[in-house]
């Protein structure tokens, strides 16, 4: 082989193949721990879990009105004794033909019901006894009855193992009597940032420095999803004090995540101290913003680089790191690794199609179309604030004004 075809660069990997590599790359974590019920928002679940009794547990009613025999009102003007009041609760007697119950909704249909009529459609005869009740109405059996088992049977799986617990899930689990659930530890994830010219805020700011948004971006996300964050702050541009903090980092972690010093310059060092601590499997993608992403690992952790732009740092922990970490705590659903997407009316021109998977930073409109920040920079923060969503413009395409385009809102990414 010549030395020029020795030279050829490795061909970038397109988003899609980053992510099916770094995802076949995980190993979940293992350890598990036991929470009570209110206290496992965000956590994921370790087993699955099975619910021990029907919900409804009895026949009850949808709705206040009166609990009757269907074929005591088939006229549809009938007129019963009301025998009983039903309060949610309470367990009312057995229902005698000719007669209704009063019920209120949640109560427990009594026996001998088999049908409930609202009381709008109910008029009291005798309102001061309250004793007569005339139905205006012919029910079918079975009308405004929830019966027992017809949201959850015993037996049935409620949860599935990996299944990410939010308000809806707690609020299931909870229906059917567990107080504790079995979730998995949280994922322990470090993160350093490298340069010389990074400041932090409320620090003065030297000529050609500039404040350390990435900070604040990645750990807020690191904290959206639930992780324990160790920040070792910022590491001086040498190759001896970033090889020290990876070694530190890599101790009680599942993950590492720097930011900056991937790329390919003299002040790079991220790269290399990687390679001599531990080993690098992946580097540059072919997307934009976030074309410098490393991905390796370290001792036992598991190590990620990002590019020190911010919008790169932010767009790459979106679309790639995001589903990593996803994976390494368990989520095990492939669905809940993939953003939904709608696909919308491009309301602008990007006439220039790029080499590269790009990531545009969008707005939805009152017309039900994207607007387009019109600084796509990967320095200009401000498109992730002001935009709400992202459009992944596949390589070599460009975009006229009324094409159809995939949107991501940044509502299921963050």
């Amino acid at each position: 082989m010549s030395d020029a075809a020795k030279q050829q660069p490795k061909p970038m990997l397109t988003v899609r193949q980053a992510l099916d590599f770094l995802l076949s790359a995980t190993r979940p974590v293992a350890d598990t721990e036991t929470l009570p019920t209110l206290e496992a928002n965000g956590r994921i679940l370790a087993r699955a879990q099975v619910s021990g009794m029907n919900v409804p547990a009895q026949d009850n009613t949808q709705m206040d009105g009166y609990a009757v025999r269907a074929a005591d009102c088939a006229s549809g003007a009938a007129t019963l004794t009301v025998s009983q009041r039903i309060p949610a609760g309470q367990v009312g007697q057995p229902l005698l033909p000719g007669t209704a119950a009063r019920i209120f909704t949640g109560a427990l249909i009594p026996e001998g019901a088999d049908a409930v009529v609202m009381q709008e459609q109910c008029e009291l005869t005798d309102a001061l006894a309250n004793a007569l009740v005339t139905i205006r109405h012919a029910p079918k059996p079975g009308e405004w009855i929830r019966r027992a088992g017809e949201d959850i049977s015993t037996g049935a799986i409620i949860l599935g193992e990996g299944t990410r617990l939010r308000s809806q899930e707690l609020g299931l689990a909870a229906s059917v009597g567990l107080a504790e659930l079995p979730v998995r530890r949280k994922l322990r994830v470090a993160v350093f940032f490298t340069g010389d010219e990074l400041a932090m805020p409320g620090e003065p700011l030297a000529p050609g420095a500039i404040y350390n948004s990435n900070r604040y971006t990645l750990r807020a996300l690191l904290e959206n999803l639930g992780c324990e964050i160790s920040d070792f702050g910022i590491v001086p541009d040498s190759l001896d004090a970033t090889r020290s903090v990876l070694r530190q980092a890599a101790q009680g972690n599942d993950l590492i995540i720097t930011s900056g010093g991937v790329s390919v310059g003299e002040e790079d060092h991220v790269k290399p101290a990687v390679e001599a601590e531990g080993k690098l499997n992946m580097w540059q993608i072919a997307m934009k913003p976030g074309k410098p992403l490393a991905f390796g690992e370290v001792r036992d952790a598991f190590f990620v680089g990002l590019p020190g732009n911010p919008v790169s740092s932010f767009v790459t922990f979106l679309m790639l790191v995001r589903p990593f970490i996803l994976r390494l705590q368990g989520v095990s659903d492939p669905a809940a690794l993939e953003p939904r997407s709608y696909q919308l009316r491009a309301d602008f021109n990007w006439l220039k199609a790029d080499r590269r998977n790009e990531f545009l930073r969008v707005k939805l409109n009152p017309r039900g179309g994207l607007d387009l920040f019109p600084n796509q920079g990967s320095g200009v923060l401000t498109s992730t604030v002001w935009g709400d969503g992202l459009v992944d413009n596949p390589a070599g395409q460009a975009i006229r004004a009324g094409d159809t385009v995939r949107f991501i809102p940044f509502s299921e990414l963050i």
